[in-house]
């Protein structure tokens, strides 16, 4: 699986995760691949009925990374996800949020929806040098604008 998201100049491989013994959302390895996005395993497939996660890091001690300019997103801007089996299913954005991550809205992230929904999740807002982690996460919600079409023809 992949994401593209041209208003963005994002192109990458999605990994995939899980939770962590905590029971909060893995990322991928900042280390590692911090150019990498992952979907979120216990969400549904991108382009199946309700809410798609997929997260990013904004940032690593080198610079940018795969979701560092995430906020800029604007409603109408378009999201495709290349599923395993090479289908393409395009999202268009209906918001862009920022939340503090002690008021981070759960259920209007994870909740169920009767569409086929995407999440795309980052850090965001000011950052805490004493706990090396941002205050905020940056949320864009999306929805389907054209079922996953075989061999990347999904126009939007």
């Amino acid at each position: 699986m992949s994401i593209a998201i041209p208003a963005i100049g994002v192109s990458s491989p999605l990994e995939v995760v899980g939770l962590n013994a905590d029971g909060t959302i893995e990322v991928p390895p900042l280390y590692q691949r911090p150019s990498r996005a992952a979907w979120y395993k216990y969400s549904p497939t991108p382009g199946e009925i309700g809410p798609a996660v997929i997260v990013g890091h904004v940032d690593d001690y080198e610079g940018p990374a795969v979701f560092f300019r995430l906020g800029a997103l604007r409603p109408g801007d378009r999201v495709s996800i290349e599923l395993r089996d090479g289908d393409v299913a395009s999202f268009r954005v209906d918001a862009v949020r920022r939340y503090a991550k002690d008021h981070f809205p759960t259920a209007a992230v994870y909740g169920p929806t009767n569409y086929a929904a995407l999440r795309l999740l980052t850090c965001g807002g000011p950052f805490d040098y004493a706990s090396r982690s941002y205050l905020d996460n940056v949320v864009v919600f999306a929805s389907l604008v054209t079922p996953a079409v075989a061999g990347g023809a999904a126009s939007g």
